[in-house]
């Protein structure tokens, strides 16, 4: 659960793909109508069941390009059964996958990681928020905010290997209606260990000192995801 730095020396704007995830409560506890419409949208999603609502669903879509989402996915929503469902605003969070200008393969890092990421299905439990560090990260130097990241890169990636709990780490600088920095996802097989890692994380510097603000929280199992990414 490694939020990277962002680029210091980049030399043009990489590729990225935009994720947006929208909360609804839902009128019927029936999902196979949403189910149905995702099926025949042909959207590349998620439909999770929200564990803290017994009526609400979360809907994870993913789009290389952002006119994705205000085109078939924003046709989507507007449309039944997804139209008559209550928008829980308060979770929706917007996010771009991002480069810290170290990563080999962009392609693999910015596109097809975060994908297969989300659309395994042996890893059924996600934990979604949004965060954003103080004004004072941002005036350490770069060396500062190195050492701070990579305390936490180093939890995120013993979980990892572990398999225990994998990261989606999206940036949303402008994107979020409240000013936060990233959106991240936790995704595993069991829903514990994503816990244990946000617990184990609030021991860091970065979380103890430098965040100002962090969630709310989704927690979501899925209910239907598209077909796995390779």
């Amino acid at each position: 659960m490694a939020t990277g730095a962002e680029p210091e020396r980049p030399s043009a704007t990489p590729p990225h793909a935009e994720v947006k995830a929208d909360v609804r409560e839902r009128g019927s506890t029936d999902p196979k109508p949403l189910v149905t419409a995702l099926e025949t949208s042909r959207l590349e999603a998620v439909l999770y069941d929200d564990v803290n609502d017994p009526r609400g669903v979360g809907v994870l879509a993913m789009s290389e390009d952002p006119v994705g989402l205000v085109g078939a996915y924003r046709d989507l929503l507007n449309a039944e059964p997804f139209a008559g469902l209550s928008l829980r605003s308060e979770l929706t969070m917007l996010g771009r996958t991002y480069a810290s200008g170290f990563e080999q393969d962009l392609e693999e890092w910015l596109f097809r990681r975060p994908r297969r990421t989300v659309l395994n299905a042996a890893w059924p439990w996600a934990i979604w928020y949004p965060l954003r560090r103080t004004g004072a990260f941002g005036r350490l130097s770069p060396k500062e905010q190195g050492e701070i990241i990579r305390e936490h890169s180093i939890l995120g990636r013993a979980y990892g290997d572990a398999d225990l709990a994998h990261d989606v780490r999206l940036a949303c600088h402008g994107l979020d209606v409240h000013d936060n920095d990233f959106v991240i996802g936790l995704i595993g097989r069991e829903l514990h260990p994503l816990s244990h890692l946000v617990q184990t994380m609030r021991k860091t510097v970065q979380t103890s000192q430098y965040l100002q603000t962090l969630g709310p929280f989704f927690v979501g199992h899925v209910r239907w995801q598209s077909a796995g990414a390779r």
